[in-house]
């Protein structure tokens, strides 16, 4: 098992532009996969069988790639995708954040016909992270843009696309940046407030499901820098995994302790984390 990481260059920072690899205790690896059709990737996640990893690449199409780092099916080029976060949802589809349509769209698992938007154009002024609970509703985080706008917020939506909460959430001190439903049916987000300032807080915040209050926060010890967080995934033992610009951060879930620092590697400039391979 390897934990993977997908490295952001251009616009949002000095990052590698690629996926990185690294041992599940922290050991660098190298890139996954050298293939040129990876340039600057945002999301990715592990396939319902567990056997590809999608990959959304800055090169304006998704991938999926073997446990060997080998593509194995490519959606082609599709102009003006910018696809920004990736998650599983109904029907094993894998689901696609769109930054410059402002939505979410869904790709057959194959990858071999054109993706379908579940929810209207424009919904949110810049789309983060987004997740699927068990009953089929869709929660979307609603932040701010590299250009300073949007807005700092929850939304949630019926199985069918309709919307049934613009503001899920109660607190007034989040800019979310990534979201994921933990396994108590909770939803949780990495934090940057206010966003993109030096004297940011950052951390990750625990929601209720039903009513949107304000759960718990985690947080690491202060020797960590914990600088621009992005992706979060639960990983081995149950344990909630986030990656910032420079490392990534392990905590207890059902304690909320924080555990330790499972990756230092300068320049990371992380935006999502899985774990793949045997």
């Amino acid at each position: 098992m390897k934990i993977l990481v997908t490295s952001a260059s251009g616009a949002n920072g000095d990052g590698y532009g690629q996926v990185l690899a690294f041992s599940i205790d922290g050991l660098p690896l190298g890139t996954f996969s050298d293939d040129p059709r990876i340039t600057d990737p945002r999301g990715m996640r592990v396939s319902t069988d567990s056997q590809l990893l999608y990959i959304n690449s800055g090169s304006d199409r998704i991938l999926a790639l073997d446990k060997s780092g080998t593509i194995q099916l490519d959606s082609g080029h599709i102009p003006g995708l910018n696809a920004g976060g990736g998650n599983l949802g109904p029907n094993g589809q894998y689901y696609v954040g769109l930054r410059t349509d402002k939505t979410v769209t869904a790709f057959p698992a194959n990858l071999d016909s054109r993706a379908i938007p579940v929810l209207q154009h424009g919904v949110v002024p810049f789309p983060r992270g987004f997740a699927y609970a068990d009953d089929g509703s869709l929660f979307l985080a609603s932040g701010i843009g590299p250009q300073g706008n949007g807005e700092n917020t929850i939304l949630e939506f019926s199985p069918d696309g309709k919307l049934k909460s613009a503001r899920h959430i109660t607190d007034n001190a989040v800019s979310p940046l990534d979201l994921a439903i933990g396994p108590n049916g909770n939803i949780l987000v990495s934090s940057e407030f206010p966003y993109g300032q030096d004297s940011s807080v950052t951390t990750v915040r625990e929601y209720d499901r039903l009513n949107g209050e304000l759960v718990r926060i985690f947080s690491p010890e202060k020797r960590v820098s914990f600088r621009h967080p992005r992706g979060l995934r639960f990983g081995p033992g149950g344990h909630l995994y986030c990656v910032a610009q420079d490392e990534v951060v392990v905590f207890d879930f059902y304690t909320g302790q924080f555990l330790d620092v499972v990756i230092h590697h300068p320049r990371l400039n992380g935006q999502a984390i899985e774990f793949f391979g045997d």
